[in-house]
């Protein structure tokens, strides 16, 4: 884990988190938030719709935040605040999903890193938003 202090964070920094969606985080994400909607675990209900096949749920590829902020920017003992999510694009089991964080703005007054937030799969935008942190 990196720990960057607070004072050494700056507008530009990044940092980036990628993973292969597989069936199995699929399934332990349906259970652990209990949404359990066929177009994310049932590929004949999936192969009906506008998707083709099964995608999974668009908070999978949003939780990465969450890992990039814990661990690396800020780090360890940083707390969200906020965080915003436009869906773009779906994500289907197998793709390589790219989560990047970029410091925009830095309240040094309030300790609160604000950051542009988004997620590729490939050169597809699958997720774009925004997110703020508290750092202690």
């Amino acid at each position: 884990m990196n720990t960057i202090e607070f004072e050494d964070i700056k507008v530009g920094m990044s940092v980036s988190y990628s993973q292969t969606i597989t069936d199995a985080d699929v399934k332990t994400f349906a259970g652990l938030s209990g949404d359990h909607n066929p177009v994310h675990v049932d590929e004949e209900y999936a192969s009906g719709t506008r998707f083709k096949k099964r995608i999974a749920h668009g908070l999978i590829s949003g939780s990465f935040f969450s890992a990039l902020f814990g661990t690396k920017l800020p780090g360890p003992g940083c707390v969200y605040v906020a965080q915003s999510f436009q869906f773009k694009k779906p994500v289907y089991l197998g793709d390589t999903v790219r989560a990047v964080a970029e410091v925009t703005s830095i309240d040094v007054e309030k300790r609160r890193v604000f950051f542009k937030t988004i997620c590729k799969v490939g050169h597809r935008t699958v997720i774009d938003g925004t997110a703020e942190l508290y750092v202690p």
